[in-house]
């Protein structure tokens, strides 16, 4: 009876550290199974231990670096990613925007959208008018959104100083702000901006 009693404590015990073992932790995996098909044999770009004992205990081969070891010896620091060559932009993005803030009138006879007149881009456009510029221009660009009330002032976009202005001129001002616009280039990337100036050119002639 005793020896069964003794039995059962030692397997709740066991049961226990089993369990626990397998928590994982801030800097702890836990108990992996079949660790070898965890542990990629390829460099991972966001994987670096570069402490080569690590995982020696698992390791099936002679030699060599231990199990975990996932850095790669050959690049500075031996990071498994090298940093981007300064300046590079990264494939599919636009080129940064140059053209000072100063040049506006540069800006609306050389700029040209690179994005098609297409429905998609139009109700993205709308979408991201919505989100960024309504406060102020209002449903329709008329200058009476909610802040556009209050704050007198904001030129309705088919009105005659507005409605003919090129695409890169409004391109320009939504990217350095103009008067009481603030700059949204932090807010916007280079496509999001074309987008809007796509939906903007449709409330020009409205």
């Amino acid at each position: 009876m005793k020896l069964n009693t003794y039995i059962k404590g030692i397997a709740v015990v066991a049961g226990a550290y089993i369990l626990t073992s397998c928590a994982a932790g801030v800097d702890k995996t836990g108990v992996e199974y079949a660790p070898q098909m965890y542990h990629s044999i390829p460099y991972e770009g966001l994987v670096q231990i570069t402490d080569k004992e690590a995982g020696r205990w698992l390791t099936s081969q002679e030699g060599g670096d231990a199990e975990f070891y996932t850095s790669n010896p050959n690049n500075p620091y031996e990071m498994n990613m090298r940093t981007t060559v300064a300046n590079t932009v990264r494939r599919g993005e636009s080129l940064p925007y140059r053209i000072p803030k100063d040049s506006i009138d540069l800006a609306g006879r050389v700029m040209k959208n690179p994005l098609p007149e297409t429905d998609e881009v139009l109700a993205e456009g709308k979408v991201l008018f919505t989100r960024f510029c309504w406060h102020c221009h209002g449903d329709q660009g008329l200058g009476d959104g909610p802040v556009g009330q209050i704050f007198k002032g904001v030129t309705p976009y088919n009105s005659r100083a507005v409605k003919d202005k090129p695409e890169g001129h409004i391109f320009h001002v939504i990217t350095h702000g103009k008067g009481r616009m603030g700059s949204h280039a932090s807010q916007l990337s280079i496509e999001e901006r074309w987008k809007i100036v796509r939906y903007v050119q449709t409330l020009q002639n409205q």
